[in-house]
């Protein structure tokens, strides 16, 4: 009888974890459908990027909406105020009123500017590769494609994304600490209304 009970703990011990591993991906499927279907989007990151001779950092805030996106640079000071818009039709810096059209950005291409709308459309739509928990919050490993993976840690009780690190050429190329997730519209640039 003994020898039975052993086996059949260890498959139930086995079970029970691929139940919790299955909610975890189902969790994630509901917040990946929900972004999804989202119009709006705003948060902000503090964002480190590395590259192979130096590592710079930023804060960045992103807005989405019906337009599109909009990333202002909040840090460092000297290039705070600058503004990325990209849309479906390409992409454009402005600053202090200027607008200087960038053309299409390299959807393999990272950059500062370019990891956000790359982390957001690999939460929407990126391959679940693997699920862990680690110090009370939850991990999914994320495909985006054959060049770039995330890995991006969520509060559990809100799946709230807290922090991301985008891997390229099997390097962590950027880290973001992530805040104000939510769906606020996009702020309107207030030169645009007195237009």
């Amino acid at each position: 009888m003994k020898r039975l009970c052993l086996p059949v703990l260890l498959l139930l011990c086995l079970l029970l974890s691929a139940c919790g591993d299955r909610a975890g991906e189902e969790r994630f499927r509901e917040f990946s459908d929900a972004l999804a279907q989202q119009e709006t989007l705003s948060f902000t990151a503090a964002l480190r990027a590395e590259y192979e001779d130096k590592t710079v950092e930023y804060t960045l805030r992103y807005e989405e909406g019906p337009e599109g996106a909009l990333i202002t640079v909040l840090s460092p000071e000297l290039l705070a105020g600058i503004k990325a818009r990209l849309a479906g039709d390409g992409a454009a810096l402005e600053y202090d009123g200027l607008v200087i059209d960038t053309g299409d950005l390299d959807s393999r291409g990272l950059t500062p500017i370019s990891a956000l709308p790359a982390l957001v459309e690999t939460l929407r739509s990126g391959h679940l590769e693997s699920y862990w928990t680690e110090e009370g919050r939850a991990l999914f490993q994320l495909i985006a494609d054959d060049e770039l993976s995330a890995v991006v840690r969520f509060e559990p009780e809100t799946m709230t994304p807290l922090r991301a690190e985008l891997i390229s050429g099997g390097h962590v190329r950027v880290v973001c600490d992530l805040a104000g997730w939510g769906t606020a519209a996009p702020e309107e640039d207030p030169a645009e209304d007195s237009a």
